[in-house]
């Protein structure tokens, strides 16, 4: 009997024990959870004070914390000069912002590229449905990037840098100089219940810049500015676009791709399931006329759009010349476009030329599928019609307009 108790008893004490282990580690995991409020660092929401000192100051402490921290920024208007948040920091990091960040009206007070940038950093997180203010009414005038190939270029709105395993989700970005978001040499990101606004006829405001980047998926986003929705630039691969309210703006474009020497290949683009409303382009791939070096553009597939009032909404532009700098009937594009699918794509097209394939005679488009295509043009100059140069592939199911694909 007494065994009986003495084991019972044991068997109390290893369960009070254990139960005591579980209790601390929950409370050491709680406490390494830490939020560093910018206000505590100096930060006032008046919409007057400078506060790129106060942010930086709380992003070194909140980088340095070895627990998950969070970077708060509360309701008001946050002036904000140009500012990095750079790592890498100790753990995962999130930056919330509840209230308006507001940038300069004055593009030569940003004294970089980008007004707000993140770099080095893995997991990170930004949410919190805060608003991002370019102001960038006031510089627009100054921007004469479509009449000169040496423009000078104004600030993005956001960018980030050589970062990975993170996420943006639940911002605002209104108004941005040129750019809102860019993303440059960025892996595995995911970028979600974005809302991107500036008028339709502001220029240079791309909503999601993408260069140099791997295995990121946009979705459940919606896009409208002066310029592409999204734009693909060089060495972008594995890239999920779904669930895009595309319009105003230039549609989804990969490029331009050929200006210059040594650019990469985009290759496993994906757009599905998006609607494109009043935008100049639905899809569009462009390459300079005159291109530096050979490159590849492959493994396409545009799937599921609906096309409402679009100009081209099917588009291969292979002779793009924004301006007057280039020869036309001398020069052909080398970069080769192959394995490109057009899956369910319908609706109103409002060019008369609803499918444009204006391929290269040095690298001729090769494996262009159009399948299920139905584009409708209503206007005096009759139905929709179809353009080829230089394409190979094929149409199959209902084609409207006729395919021109040999």
């Amino acid at each position: 009997m007494a065994s009986t108790i003495s084991g019972f008893m044991l068997i109390l004490f290893i369960a009070a024990v254990a139960s005591n282990s579980i209790s601390v580690a929950a409370s050491t995991a709680l406490a390494g959870r830490k939020i560093f409020d910018v206000r505590n660092y100096g930060a006032r929401g008046d919409g007057k004070t400078d506060n790129a000192i106060a942010f930086t100051k709380a992003w070194k402490d909140a980088c340095q914390w070895k627990g998950n921290s969070r970077v708060y920024v509360p309701f008001g208007t946050f002036y904000l000069g140009g500012v990095s948040f750079t790592g890498p920091c100790k753990s995962r990091i999130s930056f919330i912002i509840k209230g308006t960040l507001l940038a300069p009206k004055d593009a030569n007070a940003i004294k970089q590229d980008t007004w707000i940038i993140f770099r080095y950093v893995d997991y990170l997180t930004v949410s919190g449905g805060g608003i991002l203010d370019g102001q960038g009414s006031y510089s627009w005038p100054l921007n004469n990037c479509r009449l000169t190939l040496n423009c000078r270029p104004l600030p993005m709105n956001m960018g980030f840098q050589f970062v990975r395993f993170s996420k943006i989700n639940h911002i605002k970005s209104i108004n941005s100089k040129m750019a809102h978001l860019n993303f440059f040499a960025v892996q595995y990101f995911d970028i979600t219940s974005v809302t991107i606004k500036a008028p339709g006829d502001s220029p240079n405001t791309d909503g999601i810049k993408i260069g140099s980047s791997s295995h990121m998926k946009i979705h459940n986003v919606n896009i409208g500015t002066g310029d592409d929705c999204i734009a693909i630039l060089s060495g972008t691969t594995d890239l999920d676009i779904f669930k895009v309210n595309c319009g105003p703006g230039h549609g989804i474009s990969v490029g331009s791709l050929g200006r210059f020497k040594g650019e990469k290949s985009v290759q496993g683009l994906t757009v599905r399931d998006s609607i494109f409303n009043g935008t100049t382009n639905g899809v569009r791939i462009k390459t300079w006329a005159s291109s530096g070096t050979p490159n590849l553009v492959s493994h396409f597939l545009y799937k599921n759009l609906q096309m409402i009032n679009v100009g081209n909404p099917i588009n291969i532009d292979q002779q793009y010349c924004p301006n007057s700098h280039c020869n036309l009937k001398s020069s052909a594009s080398q970069v080769q476009i192959q394995d490109v699918k057009y899956n369910n794509i319908w609706g109103t097209s409002k060019d008369k030329v609803a499918v444009k394939f204006q391929c290269s005679k040095n690298a001729p488009c090769k494996g262009v599928e159009l399948l299920n295509v139905n584009l409708v043009h209503r206007g005096p100059d009759g139905p929709a019609t179809a353009l080829c140069e230089n394409v190979g592939g094929r149409a199959r199911g209902k084609i409207s307009p006729q395919s021109c694909i040999r």
